[in-house]
């Protein structure tokens, strides 16, 4: 327990390390070395327009990691008159004080110390669990995260293409990157700061997949009606069309949560018509 809430802590520094590290290198790298001559460049060049996209992905990723952190999943625990403790909170969730009491879809996170609805995980990157009020974030914030690191993937090869005066018409070229800039570092024919970019090529690219496949494995469980808590234990769920499993988790203007970090507003209504 104590391992887990030591990462919950150090995992969340290092994601926004990490995001402050790519910003630097593309504003004050990437970006000024795709201008041949300012004084010459045309409104639209291809550097301008590669700073606006790299800012309204960074834009989107972070407002999105803002919001799942802010919006927690609700307490159902605070509401219910089940005792003191929360081991009584979590026995009752588990139906081994009350049998047949159990809410579906719920749990008791120890590392959040709450009970939540329609419990997805606790993800260890925002220090916070995900589950029925910021899912649609969560899913935001992984998509845009993929996006940032793939367009910053692009622009550090660009940049070392031009630097080191190589290729990467041949796929093998980026594998074989790495093993042949070690070689080159220890020998003094590599500067640090290019050895840098390199290593951040290979991160850039770890995250931009994990986040990427973490997103489509999300949104086929969306599809399905089902979280990551209910696969794990092997809980029934009530078929549904695959459009209102969407609509619950998007809401009704999904179209411009894609554009803009904002909460899940179709869902906060119903929420309000319910009670």
């Amino acid at each position: 327990m104590l391992v887990l809430r030591l990462l919950n802590v150090v995992a969340p520094a290092y994601f926004l390390c990490i995001s402050l590290v790519t910003f630097v290198l593309q504003i004050f790298l990437f970006i000024p070395s795709m201008f041949r001559d300012p004084s010459t460049t045309p409104l639209f060049s291809p550097a301008l327009l590669h700073g606006a996209l790299f800012l309204f992905l960074s834009a989107n990723a972070l407002g999105n990691y803002i919001l799942v952190i802010q919006n927690s999943p609700e307490e159902l625990g605070k509401g219910l008159n089940l005792g003191e403790g929360a081991e009584m909170v979590a026995d009752w969730l588990d139906g081994s004080r009350s049998p047949g009491s159990a809410l579906p879809s719920t749990h008791y996170c120890r590392l959040c110390a709450r009970v939540t609805q329609r419990h997805d995980h606790h993800c260890f990157f925002t220090g916070n669990c995900i589950g029925s009020r910021n899912m649609r974030n969560f899913i935001m914030f992984c998509l845009y995260t993929s996006l940032a690191c793939l367009d910053s993937l692009v622009a550090g090869m660009a940049y070392i293409s031009a630097s080191l005066s190589m290729s990467f018409a041949n796929p093998l070229a980026f594998l074989t990157l790495l093993p042949h800039s070690i070689s080159q570092f220890f020998s003094g024919a590599l500067l640090s700061s290019e050895m840098f970019v390199i290593l951040m090529l290979y991160l850039w690219l770890g995250i931009g997949l994990a986040c990427a496949g973490f997103c489509c494995h999300q949104l086929l469980l969306i599809l399905r009606g089902q979280t990551r808590y209910q696969v794990r234990k092997g809980m029934a769920v009530r078929a549904r069309p695959w459009r209102e499993n969407l609509r619950e988790v998007f809401g009704k203007r999904w179209l411009l949560g894609l554009l803009i970090p904002m909460l899940n507003v179709g869902s906060d209504c119903r929420r309000q018509k319910v009670k």
